[in-house]
């Protein structure tokens, strides 16, 4: 009962304001995603409500938000071009049940595999593509619309320094846009985007044959949609915990995303996941808790279903300017010494991540490509491994010192001399530790050559996990070569 309090009323004054701000920022955004993904702004509007307002209640991470958003968007193009918009809610629908059952697997568990390099990486990218998306906005329109994104970002980051009862983006996007209705000022406004249907979603079963043909169609891009939405959430998760020092759950997270794209598909809405631009806004305007992630859902249909007419009056260049905004604090501007102090594989990392994503707009891609250069280079960066010689009359001792895996095992067999006869030969494993099959076949191989000359082979110093590896995969040891552990 303390949790739900604590969640849902620890905060109330803010999570409402937070939320206002958040819906009226979600709109044209829902709109822009329904457009790149070839379907109905209200699609868009629609999911966004739905997802906000189920996450609300089942999500893992209090505060943040979830809607369309454009990563998932960029996935549905083919599938609604090529079968239409039907065959898209069945795959919403597919898509949460996929990312439920990830859920239920706790896949989330595999977070731990993304690098810090990558996190920054991906934030970074994020940052970079919500100011990207803004440009067109206001750059080399009018004037007055120049005028309307500097006084935009004036309030938001002068106003509260003064007054802090409201946030500031709500109150620049109230006056602001009275100032141009009541001023007759021509600029670009939210009704530009699409046209807004003033009605509430309605239940529907997609109308698509039920089959194996469908299910092939619409199984590649569910999946795809399944592990996209989930990585961005997870990690729009992280992020949020870090700004609130809070933490949240994972794993109920998955779950929760995935019963809310689950629910989305009946009511005409595509598949969304967790938004850090909106997050972001959410945690900056006051929310903190699952109310403002409620009110952000609910106050998004009260404005298309009761203030319709007012809002696609809103000007682009007010929200243009929350939104540079989102992605100056979004954006980790500690990373440039991060560049400059951290390895250079890890800088690498960070900055491919980067390339990536503003290359493909595809947030998973980058992060994807992020931990597999992680880990080649984390694997290149152990594969180096010593083998120091010493004599003692007639016994050569070969102190190894390292990892033994498949990418050492071509080093490690280079360092020994296989020239000798008729000599003891010791090898100390004592600061090493085989890892894999392809370890144990380097040992073999040496111990193989070593005895082809009529030497005695002495194998000392081996861990627990080592010597057990090797008494289950190795040759050498019930033959002509000494096992010794200790």
């Amino acid at each position: 009962m303390s949790q739900l309090k604590t969640e849902w009323f620890s905060n109330v004054k803010g999570d409402i304001l937070a939320g206002i701000v958040v819906a009226l920022a979600l709109i044209p955004e829902a709109i822009a995603f329904s457009i790149i993904a070839g379907v109905d702004p209200m699609v868009g509007l629609y999911a966004s409500f739905c997802i906000a307002v189920i996450t609300a209640f089942i999500g893992g991470r209090p505060g943040m938000i979830s809607a369309a958003t454009g990563a998932m968007a960029l996935l549905m193009v083919p599938l609604v071009r090529d079968h239409g918009l039907q065959y898209l809610l069945a795959a919403t629908l597919l898509t949460g049940v996929i990312q439920f059952l990830f859920g239920v697997l706790k896949i989330a568990k595999l977070m731990k595999f993304i690098p810090r390099a990558v996190m920054i990486g991906f934030v970074n990218a994020l940052a970079i593509l919500i100011f990207l998306a803004q440009v067109p906005h206001f750059v080399g329109i009018s004037t007055i619309t120049y005028v309307l994104v500097a006084v935009t970002l004036l309030i938001v980051y002068g106003l509260p320094r003064f007054f802090k009862a409201i946030p500031a983006p709500l109150i620049a996007i109230v006056v602001l846009t009275a100032v141009v209705i009541f001023g007759s000022i021509q600029v670009g406004t939210v009704g530009d985007l699409g046209i807004i249907t003033q009605s509430l979603p309605s239940f529907l079963i997609p109308n698509v044959p039920l089959n194996l043909e469908t299910l092939m169609i619409i199984l590649p891009f569910s999946v795809s949609l399944a592990i996209v939405g989930l990585v961005e959430s997870l990690l729009t998760a992280s992020i949020v915990d870090d700004m609130t020092g809070t933490g949240s759950n994972k794993h109920k997270e998955a779950r929760g995303q995935g019963i809310a794209n689950f629910v989305t598909g009946f009511f005409g809405g595509m598949a969304g996941c967790a938004m850090i631009g909106q997050s972001v806004i959410n945690v900056k305007s006051g929310g903190r808790g699952r109310l403002s992630t409620l009110v952000a859902g609910v106050f998004l249909m009260f404005l298309i279903l009761v203030l319709g007419g007012i809002v696609v009056q809103i000007p682009m260049p007010v929200l243009a300017g929350i939104m540079i905004m989102v992605s100056i604090g979004t954006f980790d501007w500690s990373s440039f010494s991060y560049l400059r102090k951290a390895p250079r594989s890890d800088a690498l990392v960070m900055l491919v991540t980067v390339a990536i994503v503003i290359m493909t707009d595809n947030l998973a891609l980058g992060v994807l490509a992020g931990v597999l250069l992680s880990a080649i280079l984390f694997a290149a960066k152990i594969s180096r491994i010593q083998v120091v010689k010493q004599e003692s009359g007639d016994t050569i001792i070969y102190g190894i010192q390292g990892q033994l895996f498949f990418a050492s095992v071509e080093e490690f067999v280079d360092h020994f001399d296989f020239s000798l006869v008729n000599a003891k030969v010791v090898l100390d494993f004592s600061e090493a530790h085989i890892w894999d099959d392809s370890g144990v076949g380097a040992v073999d191989k040496v111990i193989i050559k070593y005895r082809a000359g009529g030497n005695e082979v002495v194998v000392r110093g081996l861990n627990p996990s080592s010597e057990k590896i090797i008494n289950k995969l190795a040759v050498y040891h019930d033959a002509n070569a000494q096992l010794k552990s200790h």
